[in-house]
C-alpha cells in the first residue's frame, strides 16, 4: 500500500509540473516580482515596506492560482475523461487515491513556491530605487537574470537533443541556479565587495512570514482538490477565491460578532482564518512584541495541518459517492 501511495503521489507531482499552466504561473509570478520593485516606488511613505507587502501578496495569489489550476488538472480532468477508473478499479481505495493526489500536488506547489521565494529574496535585496540616479544592484541582476537565462538555455538544449520536458527541466534548473544566485548575493554588496553572509538579505522573520503564507497555500490546495471532486475549473476557482477572501476578513466579519450571533460563531470556526498567517504588518511595526516566536509558528503550523486534514476529509466524503464510471 505504501508503495502504491508513493507511486501515485510521484506521478501526480510529475503530471502537475508538466502542465503548461504550471510553468506559466511560475513565470508570471517572477515577472510580477520584478515589476513590484518599480511599482513600490509610487508611495509617499516606506517604499521597501510596500515592496515587502507586494512580494508576499504575490506569493499568496500565486499559491491560489497554482492550487486551483493544478488540482483541476490532476483530478477533474481525470474524472471527466474517466481515466480515474484505471486507478480506482485496482486495489487502491478512493481515500488513498485522493490523499496521494494531494501529496503530489503539494510537492509541486512547494517547488513552485521555492522558486518564487528565491526571486522574492532577490527582489527584496535589490530594493526600491528612490531616485533615477541610484545605482542598480549589479550582483542581483547578474546572478538572478543570468541564472534564469542559463536555466532556459540548458532546458532548451536538453529538450532538443535529449527530448527532456522543457518546462520541467527549466524549473528544476532555475531552482538550482537561483539558489546559487541567492548564496552569491548573500556575500556580495551592490559594489561587489565581500560582506558578512546574509547581512543584506531578508531577515529570518520575513522568511517565517513567507513560510506562514505557504501554509495558506497548503490549505487552499486542499480546498481546491476537495472542490475538484465535484466541480470544474471555474467553480473551483470561485470556491477557493471565496474561501481565501472570507479567511482574510474572518476576524472582522465573524470574530467580532461571534458572541451574539450563532451564524458568526459557526462561520468563525469553520472558515479558514488567514489572519494568523499574515504577520508582516506586525513584523514591520517596529515593536519587539510583534516578533513571531517559535511557539507561534508551531501553533500556526498545527492549525494549518488540522484545517487541511479537515478539508481533505470533506473531499474524501465527496469523492466516495462521486460517479467516475
Amino acid at each position: 500500500m505504501i508503495e502504491r501511495f508513493y507511486t501515485l503521489a510521484f506521478n501526480t507531482f510529475i503530471e502537475t509540473v508538466r502542465q503548461p499552466i504550471y510553468a506559466v504561473i511560475v513565470v508570471a509570478t517572477a515577472i510580477l516580482m520584478i515589476f513590484n520593485v518599480s511599482l513600490a516606488a509610487f508611495t509617499l511613505s516606506d517604499d521597501d515596506k510596500l515592496l515587502l507587502d507586494l512580494g508576499l501578496s504575490t506569493l499568496l495569489l500565486s499559491g491560489l492560482f497554482l492550487s486551483v489550476f493544478s488540482a483541476t488538472g490532476v483530478l477533474t480532468r481525470e474524472i471527466e475523461n474517466k481515466t480515474v477508473m484505471t486507478v480506482v478499479s485496482k486495489p487502491i481505495s478512493r481515500p488513498t487515491f485522493l490523499l496521494g493526489k494531494y501529496v503530489g500536488l503539494l510537492a509541486a506547489l512547494a517547488v513552485a513556491y521555492y522558486v518564487s521565494f528565491l526571486i522574492f529574496v532577490l527582489a527584496q535585496r535589490h530594493g526600491v530605487m528612490q531616485r533615477s540616479s541610484d545605482p542598480w544592484d549589479a550582483p542581483v541582476l547578474v546572478f538572478g537574470f543570468g541564472g534564469a537565462l542559463l536555466a532556459f538555455a540548458i532546458a532548451g538544449f536538453c529538450n532538443y537533443f535529449y527530448r527532456l520536458h522543457y518546462s520541467t527541466t527549466a524549473i528544476g534548473l532555475a531552482a538550482a541556479f537561483l539558489t546559487f544566485a541567492v548564496l552569491l548575493a548573500a556575500v556580495l554588496d551592490e559594489h561587489w565587495t565581500v560582506i558578512e553572509f546574509g547581512s543584506n538579505l531578508v531577515s529570518g522573520q520575513v522568511v517565517v512570514a513567507a513560510y506562514l503564507i505557504f501554509l495558506v497555500s497548503m490549505i487552499i490546495a486542499a480546498v481546491a482538490l476537495a472542490a475538484s471532486t465535484r466541480f470544474g475549473q471555474l467553480v473551483t476557482l470561485v470556491i477557493c477565491t471565496a474561501v481565501l477572501g472570507l479567511g482574510i476578513v474572518s476576524d472582522y466579519a465573524f470574530g467580532q460578532h461571534e458572541a451574539g450571533n450563532k451564524a458568526a460563531w459557526f462561520a468563525y470556526r469553520v472558515v479558514p482564518n488567514v489572519g494568523p498567517f499574515w504577520i508582516i504588518d506586525g513584523l514591520t511595526s517596529g515593536s519587539e512584541e510583534t516578533v513571531a516566536p517559535a511557539s507561534y509558528v508551531l501553533l500556526a503550523t498545527g492549525y494549518a495541518v488540522v484545517m487541511t486534514v479537515g478539508v481533505l476529509c470533506i473531499g474524501v466524503a465527496l469523492f466516495q459517492k462521486r460517479e467516475v464510471g
